[in-house]
């Protein structure tokens, strides 16, 4: 006898090519229990917890530009810490400090510690090109610098337009485990997906970043191969030098490689704590250091591309957001981190855009200007 079963609905694309979690009717429950949903996945444990004390500012919340943001329908959470103290947080009525949120692209940032600190060691060269370390990459990276790579900057086949049901980016999450394969489609592992991105005029001419989320794979990979490390033994370093109290929930593919391109789950606290190694340039607790000062420094003081206007006062600085002062990301659904070395700030914002391509230039330009200003 043959037992059969039918589709995991939680991964079954519906329509517009999304999995059920991430259309917008579903998104919100999507987003607040997704670490709950992942195919595969790690989750890591800090031994020792950066202790976070309450001295709250209630002027903070008051202010119309953060009012603005904390009344907003998609609002899940705000927290904002300076030297390891809470001056304000909030959060929605569905969601809560001990609840973990996608940090989405907000992941990237990792790959910035650990680069540096492979740069800093004479591991990896910016100068040099990706098939120098990746000689299996396809011809999509293969001419491509690692900087070029790491900052945003080459032009290939990789499509990552959310408005489009059929980008390359929904392709990518059938790699990485995020929703299952359409009728005939293979699933691939996300190693196998980056040698079959395609391209033959790599160097970018638009003079703005060319968004790509499996660039971050492509640097991952390098950071794994040239410090004979697996990505795991990296993140462990930084869960634990940020000295995070919940778990650091993180998606993998079938292999095992975690997705750090977006697959990261924390608190709004453990991000706050997560965003201070940036505002301390690497230090961590207990006398732990991940990154290198150097290279965060040099993130912020030499970036690459600017981001299209109506954000065109920041630019991508080797997987992180940057205007020559704050350092930050931002991610798929709304959410932002920023973290400023000068003020010892780090502010975190996390919400769920319920559009059809969860992503809004006019609401996301302006909270990353409140959170500047507020952070300064």
């Amino acid at each position: 006898m043959t037992l059969s079963s039918i589709p995991n609905p939680d991964f079954v694309t519906l329509y517009d090519n999304r999995a059920r979690w991430d259309l917008p009717d579903h998104r919100r429950h999507g987003f607040h229990n997704l670490h709950t949903t992942l195919r595969y996945g790690m989750s890591l444990r800090a031994p020792g917890v950066l202790p976070l004390r309450k001295e709250v500012d209630w002027t903070i919340g008051e202010r119309p530009e953060v009012a603005r943001f904390l009344a907003m329908p998609h609002f899940s959470a705000f927290v904002m810490v300076r030297d390891a103290r809470i001056l304000y947080e909030a959060y929605a009525p569905d969601f809560g400090p001990d609840r973990p949120h996608p940090l989405m692209s907000i992941t990237k940032t990792t790959i910035n510690l650990m680069l540096g600190r492979c740069v800093a060691d004479g591991l990896v060269d910016l100068d040099r090109k990706v098939k120098d370390y990746l000689p299996e990459i396809g011809t999509g990276y293969a001419e491509a610098t690692v900087k070029a790579v790491a900052d945003m900057n080459v032009a290939n086949d990789f499509n990552e337009d959310y408005s489009d049901p059929y980008t390359s980016a929904f392709d990518m999450d059938v790699a990485t485990g995020n929703r299952l394969p359409l009728e005939g489609q293979k699933e691939e592992t996300t190693r196998a997906f980056l040698c079959g991105i395609t391209g033959d005029d790599l160097p970018n001419r638009t003079g703005e970043v060319l968004y790509k989320s499996a660039n971050s794979e492509v640097i991952g990979w390098i950071i794994e191969r040239a410090s004979g490390r697996v990505l795991r033994d990296w993140l462990i370093d930084i869960v634990e030098a940020a000295g995070l109290e919940g778990c650091f929930h993180i998606s993998c593919d079938r292999q095992g490689v975690p997705g750090l391109y977006g697959g990261a789950y924390l608190t709004a606290r453990d991000l706050a704590r997560y965003g201070l190694l940036f505002a301390r340039k690497g230090e961590g607790v207990d006398g732990r250091r991940v990154g290198d000062a150097a290279f965060i420094e040099e993130t912020r003081r030499n970036p690459g591309p600017t981001l299209a206007k109506p954000r065109d006062w920041t630019s991508y600085s080797r997987q992180m957001y940057t205007d020559g002062t704050w350092l930050g990301h931002g991610g798929y659904g709304g959410q932002f981190m920023l973290a400023n070395p000068d003020s010892g700030t780090v502010i975190v914002y996390f919400s769920v855009l319920e559009n059809k391509s969860a992503s809004d230039i006019d609401f996301s330009g302006p909270l990353m200007k409140m959170m500047a200003e507020l952070a300064a």
